[in-house]
């Protein structure tokens, strides 16, 4: 990611621009020869950096200073190096082509992040955990079934990134205010030419389409929709991260832990989510850029303006450098994700019994008892234990006062078996399976080329 974004990419790219530029210009007939395509061809990659900041110096224009640069390399091309473009020809178009590789890559990252989760989710698809809402202890639901929730949503981010690589286009060659007069000027007013030189160009840097029309620059919601997508990922990556944190607090999950790492330099048991932390750091900062872009695209006046440049220099690359991390990261917590299942299984004996009742009244009915009485017993029983366990800290001990009351006699012999949990998790494990092999599996298998990869690694976290 670091070298999509570096000046070598970047400055390469735009000679890569002016090549294509100059062998669409020669194939519709001006007077380009081969020598001076192949003398371009040979100095892509070995750019003069010394002399391109020398000359920016003097010049204070970064397009030119380059144009001048690679001229000095290439003295029979250097007449028709940049002919007809302006500089946004190489600059928005070498955007464009950036932010469409920085997307691949991030998408690779992605699928191998939704490969890790697949395989917890599976894995995990029927294990009962308590459920939550507002953050109180609600129906239980399974471990795998709460991740398929994180999954969903990196699934569904995976699907908006997919089309964004497709469907990006190029600036094209439009000319100075998008006019492509210059063009016209060229290829004496054949208007057909202006238009196979525009479609040419992209084909030659690897895009089926250009934006249909244009002013100086792309239009700036590109940008935006690009930083949305980036957006959508960073929320998914925090809000499982911010869960990770929740259950490492309540000690039912555990995040990598390195052998001989220090949780807090003052209280040596501790052991902080640092690594979900970060996530949420790093994404929180993504999201940010979205208001960003968003505004730099609703100031841009006419046909283009330059506040927007400076800006877009530090927002694009940071945002992608700053995922890119966020995604390693999520990897790696997921695939070193680690369970306490007897706390899990702790609280949910805390609140099983009463989520149990209906379950025990029902079976009492049937075995011919009063359904009235019965239901004011449980009452009883459920303020009682539901006191003890508030007022003294003590565990729920609802079942054994079910146990001790002649009411319940019917269900005595069967009470273990009405509070398995995994009768009260609903269709969780069936909505696993059913998710993974309708949405994830067949979307592992689109992505298949991206899996097998290792994206994830080389980065401390």
């Amino acid at each position: 990611m670091s070298y999509i974004w570096s000046p070598a990419k970047k400055f390469g790219t735009w000679r890569r621009l002016w090549l294509a530029l100059a062998q669409a210009q020669k194939e519709l007939g001006l007077d380009i020869t081969d020598e001076q395509i192949d003398e371009m061809r040979e100095h892509l990659d070995d750019i003069n950096f010394e002399k391109a900041e020398e000359l920016e110096k003097k010049f204070r224009h970064d397009v030119m200073s380059h144009v001048h640069a690679f001229g000095e390399q290439c003295p029979k091309a250097r007449p028709i190096i940049h002919l007809g473009a302006t500089s946004c020809f190489v600059a928005d178009n070498t955007d464009v082509i950036q932010l469409k590789e920085a997307m691949i890559l991030t998408q690779q990252r992605l699928v191998t992040v939704i490969e890790c989760m697949e395989k917890f989710a599976r894995k995990y698809r029927d294990m009962p955990t308590l459920g939550f809402t507002h953050y109180q202890p609600a129906q239980l639901v399974t471990v795998g079934k709460r991740c398929s929730l994180w999954l969903q949503n990196f699934v569904m981010d995976a699907e908006t990134l997919d089309h964004l690589i497709k469907t990006l286009p190029m600036r094209g060659a439009k000319g100075t205010t998008g006019t492509q007069a210059s063009y016209l000027s060229l290829f004496e007013n054949d208007g057909k030419k202006v238009r196979e030189l525009d479609r040419r160009v992209c084909a030659l840097m690897g895009f089926k389409r250009a934006l249909p029309v244009t002013g100086q620059t792309y239009t700036r919601k590109i940008d935006f929709q690009v930083l949305s997508a980036l957006s959508g990922i960073a929320q998914s990556a925090h809000k499982l991260a911010v869960d990770v944190r929740l259950l490492m607090n309540l000690r039912e999950a555990e995040e990598p832990f390195g052998k001989s790492q220090i949780g807090s330099s003052a209280m040596a048991y501790k052991r902080n989510p640092m690594r979900s932390e970060r996530i949420c750091s790093l994404a929180r900062y993504v999201i940010s850029l979205t208001s960003n872009c968003a505004n730099t695209h609703a100031n841009q006046w006419f046909e283009r303006t330059l506040d927007d440049s400076a800006n877009r220099r530090v927002v694009l690359p940071e945002a992608f450098l700053a995922l890119d991390v966020v995604l390693r990261i999520v990897h790696n917590v997921m695939s070193g994700l680690t369970l306490w299942p007897k706390v899990i299984a702790s609280h949910i004996d805390a609140e099983l019994p009463f989520m149990a009742t209906e379950e025990i009244l029902m079976a009492c009915v049937k075995a011919g008892g009063d359904r009235q009485e019965l239901h004011e017993a449980i009452r009883e029983h459920s303020m009682k234990a539901a006191a003890r366990v508030k007022s003294e800290g003590a565990r729920n001990d609802l079942l054994e006062r079910i146990r001790k009351d002649a009411k319940f006699k019917a269900v005595h012999g069967s009470l273990d078996t009405l509070v398995d949990p995994k009768l009260f998790t609903g269709r969780c494990a069936e909505q696993v399976d059913e998710f993974l092999g309708g949405v994830v599996v067949p979307f592992m298998r689109k992505h298949s080329k991206l899996l097998g990869k290792d994206a994830n690694s080389g980065m401390s976290v």
